[in-house]
């Protein structure tokens, strides 16, 4: 039998992590407009805003897992098309400027996380963030932001290979197209990952 959401969610052992919710990734400065518009049309940046506020509401820790280049690119691989590509940008995601900012639905609050990375494409490899959830006695993750095409799946996969449970929030997250999208949560992230709605994870923390 499936365990029951609000005790996978439960607010002792959960935290919230939003997936490069940031302006210059899918929001006013992004560099891809195509995944702004994704996240616009779906409205999953007011979604996710209102995921966050619940969590914090209970105390579940929420961490922002961001990504920046710095202006020499030291730190970055060039070991990828899409990186080859976007790293020859100079202002693309510059570490300090607006574009890395996180997305204003957010919310930033004083007592999220920040967990930020100059490489790859998903945030638990050579990052403090398993530390960060495992001194706060985290076991679950619920995941939002972006995309359903390469950060949520590398995110959902490492999560469980660390041996976490995972949920996806499913209206705070999108691919592209969103038909793509689609088949990536029914066919792949289902088998690992519990899948949610904002509204049902807020329901379970009510």
């Amino acid at each position: 039998m499936a365990q029951p959401l609000a005790e996978t969610v439960a607010p002792r052992h959960t935290a919230v992590l939003t997936m490069e919710m940031q302006r210059g990734v899918c929001g006013d400065l992004a560099t891809m407009a195509v995944i702004a518009q994704a996240v616009s049309a779906a409205g999953a940046a007011f979604s996710a805003g209102a995921l966050l506020r619940a969590a914090r509401h209970q105390a579940i820790p929420v961490v922002h897992c961001t990504f920046s280049l710095l202006a020499d690119r030291s730190g970055t691989p060039l070991n990828a098309p899409l990186i080859k590509m976007l790293a020859r940008r100079a202002e693309h995601l510059l570490a300090g400027t607006a574009a890395t900012e996180l997305l204003p639905e957010l919310e930033a609050d004083p007592g999220d996380l920040i967990s930020d990375r100059h490489h790859g494409f998903s945030p638990f490899t050579g990052t403090d963030l398993d530390h960060l959830l495992r001194v706060r006695g985290v076991t679950t993750v619920v995941v939002a932001g972006v995309s359903l095409n390469l950060g949520i799946p590398g995110t959902v996969i490492e999560a469980v290979n660390l041996g976490y449970q995972v949920v996806v929030a499913r209206d705070c997250v999108v691919g592209m197209p969103a038909e793509y999208g689609e088949a990536m949560v029914q066919n792949t992230l289902s088998m690992v990952a519990t899948i949610a709605t904002s509204d049902e994870l807020i329901a379970a923390w009510s």
